[in-house]
């Protein structure tokens, strides 16, 4: 971790080589893709084609077995995932991890606190300086709720929301973290083809305004090609292919990997 890629300009995120073995299982092998400032890049593939282990990689969940990973032109292969949030790599998850038990509101301003902690003195004995931060994260955290399309829930408890609201919560709390990179896996889970529309548009609105690149993870290909610059494609731990989404989906081999020899898993 630390060294300096060698080219100048360099991309937000590059994988380069990215393997990762589970004894003698091998569940990613030598994937490489790169996501370019501006860019929303969808990362699909049938199921067990290894796109979260692939996240859990450039999160820092799981270490290589062999390859790099490239923040910005730095070296973050093996950096814990509190480092990559540090320089500006949040993710989401399948299983939402929502506080259940308090509101809407109060789950966006939490996920905004982990960019503004203060310490501990700060905390005992503010002074205007901390008054003005709370203030600019409460604005920032309603900001965010409406942004979802959450405003009318602001007060409730999260128990109180469908499948399709905890997604969308779930995604303005990684958003509070104010990432350059925002990673998403499997957000609409649990939504209904309106809610993907509409999570679709969100997503576009954010990319831009609220960060500068999203690395999204879906099974639903509607909402991945609307909103997709670039896809790519894993098949069984490799990646299978690489392009612009109508170029993909013309692509014979991506066919046959969902509609002819795709697994389940």
């Amino acid at each position: 971790m630390g060294t300096v890629h060698p080219l100048g300009n360099a991309p937000l995120l590059e994988v380069r080589g990215v393997s990762k073995s589970f004894g003698g299982i091998k569940a990613v092998k030598d994937i490489s893709f790169q996501v370019r400032e501006g860019e929303i890049v969808g990362l699909i593939g049938p199921n067990g084609a290894g796109k979260t282990t692939c996240f859990n990689l450039i999160t820092g969940f799981y270490t290589p077995t062999a390859g790099q990973v490239f923040v910005k032109g730095e070296n973050v292969t093996g950096a814990k995932p509190y480092q990559m949030a540090k320089k500006g790599v949040v993710r989401s998850f399948q299983k939402t991890n929502i506080l259940k038990s308090l509101s809407v509101f109060e789950n966006v301003l939490a996920g905004r606190y982990l960019q503004t902690r203060q310490g501990l003195w700060r905390t005992f004995f503010p002074g205007r300086a901390v008054r003005e931060t709370e203030r600019a994260a409460r604005e920032e955290a309603e900001r965010i709720v409406h942004i979802m399309g959450l405003g009318e829930r602001m007060n409730a408890p999260a128990y109180l929301l469908s499948c399709g609201e905890l997604r969308l919560l779930e995604v303005g709390v990684a958003l509070a973290a104010k990432p350059d990179l925002l990673m998403l896996d499997e957000p609409a889970a649990g939504l209904n083809s309106q809610e993907a529309l509409g999570l679709g548009r969100i997503l576009k609105q954010l990319r831009g305004s609220h960060v500068t690149s999203i690395l999204l993870v879906e099974h639903n290909m509607g909402l991945v090609m609307n909103v997709s610059d670039r896809v790519v494609v894993m098949h069984f731990g490799e990646k299978l292919a690489e392009g612009a989404p109508a170029e993909v989906q013309r692509n014979p081999a991506v066919v046959e990997a969902y509609l002819g020899g795709g697994r389940a898993a």
